[in-house]
């Protein structure tokens, strides 16, 4: 059993955080919107329960709010969204208050999956492959645009030499038989 009966649920967007927080034992709901600042969220958790446990769903937005609200001695986890089943009448009447109150409630009924959060070399190193792999393929699509410019104007881009041998650019003209 968990040492805490104040589950709070955060719908965290780029710029707005919704928190919504639910008491089990009392059923109190209390609910506050914050610009993206931990500081702010972190006070507001404390000030409801010091020992409330948090939850967001994974996304975009990564782990930064989750290591910040940590930092800030505040139990924080990232859930798998992928893994959160919400009932199809939830689905009609979607907005950052409910989807907050949702993660509390599955929170508070320990049906939350958790994300492992990666500490900062790792995210570090996952960053620098994605870079990589971004730019790989801008790569590939300049290539595939120029490759197309060229042949709209009769030009044939070919990386290789009649001979086979790797060239960094080489045109060859098309003749139009006539």
């Amino acid at each position: 059993m968990l040492d805490t009966t104040t589950f709070v649920g955060l719908d965290v967007h780029a710029r707005s955080i919704k928190a919504v927080s639910l008491d089990v034992m009392t059923g109190e709901v209390r609910a506050a919107t914050f610009g993206y600042d931990a500081g702010a969220v972190a006070e507001w958790v404390r000030s409801v329960d010091p020992g409330a446990r948090c939850v967001y769903e994974s996304g975009v937005t990564g782990f930064d709010l989750q290591k910040r609200l940590s930092g800030l001695g505040v139990d924080c986890v990232v859930g798998a969204v992928s893994k959160m089943i919400k009932p199809s009448a939830d689905r009609r009447r979607k907005n950052d208050r409910n989807d907050a109150e949702f993660l509390a409630r599955m929170l508070s009924v320990g049906n939350v999956v958790e994300v492992w959060v990666p500490d900062d070399e790792c995210e570090a190193a996952r960053d620098l492959t994605r870079a990589l792999e971004d730019a790989r393929d801008d790569l590939s699509r300049s290539k595939q645009r120029l490759s197309k410019f060229l042949l709209r104007h009769g030009l044939v881009f070919d990386e290789r030499t009649p001979t086979g041998v790797s060239a960094t650019v080489k045109t060859t003209i098309l003749t139009n038989a006539q």
